[in-house]
């Protein structure tokens, strides 16, 4: 029997030895960024890896595959100590008042284990109706992805001609 690939894999609770046995959306985020199979990928944030972990394995079963988009959202989120710290804000903050926009708090974080500071979240998300909770979470997840993403030079969009000149002469200077 061939290996089940990114596109067959099955979105289950808990952590799995192989794709064989299931996914969660963390290792199934790991298939498409093409990384060793683990609920822990390089690739993405641990922050948000932590909470998709919490939120995977405490949903009602036959929610599970609303997870599948997410995974590929997650790719490519991984970033410095600053970006994680600000997302562990942001999970804490949404937890408090989920899909609002809360004021700001400071707060001083010295968690290594981002599963725990995602568990409030968690449990905030589990607490609204099916299909809010579908919104709400993507748009969670979007945000926290946003937090760590460099704003784009809306020239290069523009004109990427002219950009990619601009750039060129820039490299010989």
């Amino acid at each position: 029997m061939p290996e089940r690939s990114h596109q067959t894999v099955t979105i289950r609770r808990g952590k799995h030895a192989s794709p064989d046995r299931g996914a969660c959306v963390v290792e199934l985020a790991s298939m498409l960024a093409g990384e060793r199979f683990s609920d822990h990928p390089p690739t993405v944030c641990p922050v948000i890896a932590g909470f998709l972990r919490g939120y995977n394995d405490l949903m009602p079963e036959q929610d599970l595959p609303e997870l599948y988009p997410i995974a590929a959202r997650v790719v490519g989120s991984a970033g410095p100590k600053s970006v994680r710290r600000e997302r562990a804000r942001r999970l804490i903050e949404w937890s408090r008042e989920p899909g609002g926009r809360g004021r700001r708090r400071r707060f001083y974080l010295r968690f290594e284990t981002w599963d725990l500071i995602a568990l409030p979240a968690v449990k905030a998300a589990l607490r609204l109706d099916p299909e809010r909770r579908r919104v709400e979470v993507a748009r969670l997840v979007d945000e926290l992805v946003a937090i760590g993403v460099r704003p784009r030079d809306d020239r290069a969009v523009a004109d990427p001609v002219r950009a990619a000149g601009e750039a060129e002469v820039a490299s010989r200077r």
